[in-house]
């Protein structure tokens, strides 16, 4: 770069000027390079800003542009992307300055070429990531200059260094602006969102080798991904996002086709994603059953709306979920158990293994949520045997974390206010013992009789007993975190909205 030289008749003389004095320097590269590191930090940027260098830099990127000096124009990019990041005057002074048509120019040009110049665009829409963060005004300026053509021809670059930003572009538009999201969810919207979740679930699937196992060629690395994002946004926001019944039976209809190719003879050695498409649109479809369940569970119906759950389990939901279980063999400390007793009268009859580590926690957890407050899915479990099979899942399992809490979560919500479910426990012979002092919770014990070995609930002695504290159905135990969008500044800094797992 030392040896590139500008042409001088593209280069006005009111830029030079006030860069190089800006930053004390005595040639263009220097200042860039000084003014760069300086608006790295906010008191940089502010200072800068006070100096309205901003007016400035876009004459340069235009005089760069025009003159074709690449890698004086990525030096200017990445100086425009820094004095965006946070600091309101340079972002008004952005705008007031005609930034967004001077940055989109240079964006068509990078993108429109046979070969596309992926460290311009990607710099370009850094820029614009930054500015989308200054407010709705700038928010609605950028969709209407770049939707729907604009953001479809970069949707179809299919590079992850640019799906990045331009993923923060859309997600900062579109927050908290239904009108912008149900655009982007229609023709001539939808196409973008495909082209970059193409881009995303083809980078993932690079990463992980690549996938053949059986099932996938029928389903693809995008809709296992799309499942995924769904589930995490449908658990990080279970309180805000409402799922329309046809989708929630659409999702039905997937797990159960999904559930019918995949390969149940190996046992799992990691939780999801696992590698395999199909399998992981099982479990993803699986996960966003569980939390449409327990959503339905928080709300109170409206007169005359129909309940989702009631949807699903005219779609034969329960008889899917018990099949699976009855199939699937039970935790290894029941094996053990069963293995070491001499009544030897429960066959198993297990031929599934977990396809996932916590496949048989989602399938319970769905049970559970089911049967919250619902006695009439209360009274399907118990007269489909599946009572004996819901209490061999209180206890802990290495391949399925928080299967006992599900599974006494579970149990809970199928004795609750049922008396016929609480006599079919209480007269069940005991053939071991599993210590479940959570059940003290329910303000409940076991007594066993010494000579017919048949267990009872009864109230605990010495101690009052009030009503079981009602509380809501469950999504996933445990810890959620998730990344908001950050500001673009260093030269390789990456920021996403992604929303993680939990």
């Amino acid at each position: 770069m030392a040896g590139e030289s500008l042409p001088e008749f593209n280069y006005p003389k009111d830029v030079l000027q006030p860069l190089l004095s800006a930053s004390n320097s005595s040639s263009l590269q220097q200042a860039l390079e000084i003014l760069i590191k300086n608006s790295r930090a906010a008191v940089g940027r502010a200072e800068l800003a006070s100096k309205n260098i901003l007016p400035t830099v876009l004459k340069l990127v235009e005089s760069l542009h025009h003159a074709s000096s690449q890698e004086y124009l990525m030096q200017a990019m990445k100086l425009l992307r820094n004095l965006c990041a946070g600091e309101v005057a340079n972002q008004n002074s952005f705008v007031e300055h005609n930034g967004i048509e001077t940055v989109l120019t240079v964006l068509r040009s990078a993108a429109l070429l046979s070969d596309p110049d992926f460290g311009i665009i990607h710099l370009s829409l850094q820029v614009l990531a930054n500015v989308s963060l200054a407010g709705s005004e700038l928010q609605e300026a950028i969709w209407h200059k770049l939707f729907p053509n604009e953001f479809f021809i970069l949707a179809s670059i299919h590079s992850l260094e640019t799906s990045d930003p331009l993923c923060m572009i859309l997600y900062t538009c579109c927050d908290g602006k239904p009108g912008l999201a149900i655009e982007l969810c229609r023709d001539p919207g939808l196409p973008i969102v495909a082209g970059i979740i193409q881009t995303v679930a083809s980078g993932n699937a690079s990463e992980d080798g690549g996938n053949t196992a059986l099932g996938d060629k029928v389903f693809s690395s995008e809709q296992a991904f799309l499942l995924q994002i769904i589930s995490e946004i449908l658990n990080e926001r279970l309180n805000e996002v409402r799922v329309p019944n046809e989708t929630a039976l659409c999702v039905l209809g997937i797990f159960k086709r999904s559930v019918s190719i995949v390969d149940f003879g190996a046992r799992a050695k990691s939780g999801l994603p696992t590698g395999s498409t199909s399998v992981d649109v099982m479990g993803y479809s699986l996960i966003i059953l569980r939390d449409i369940c327990a959503q339905e569970g928080l709300r109170e119906l409206k007169k005359d709306s129909v309940d989702v759950v009631d949807l699903l389990l005219s779609d034969d939901l329960t008889d899917v979920i018990l099949s699976l279980l009855h199939d699937l063999e039970p935790p290894a400390i029941i094996r053990k158990t069963l293995k070491d007793s001499e009544n030897q009268e429960l066959n198993l009859g297990s031929t599934k293994l977990c396809p996932y580590k916590g496949f048989q926690r989602d399938l319970v957890a769905i049970i559970g949520n089911c049967a919250y407050r619902r006695k009439n899915v209360q009274d399907e479990i118990s007269q489909k045997s599946g009572i004996l099979r819901l209490l061999q899942q209180c206890v802990t399992d290495d391949d399925n974390p928080y299967l006992r809490e599900w599974g006494i979560w579970s149990l809970r919500n199928l004795l609750e206010g049922n008396a016929e479910n609480q006599q079919i426990v209480a007269d069940l012979q005991l053939q071991g013992s599993v210590d479940m002092p959570e059940l003290a919770r329910l303000g409940l014990k076991v007594e066993v009789d010494q000579n017919t070995h048949c267990a009872k609930l009864v109230n605990i002695p010495g101690s009052y007993t009030k009503p079981v504290e009602r509380v809501g159905p469950l999504k996933f135990m445990g810890k959620m975190s998730i990344r908001e969008p950050q500001l673009y500044i260093q030269a390789h800094h990456t920021a996403t909205f992604t929303k993680s797992k939990c």
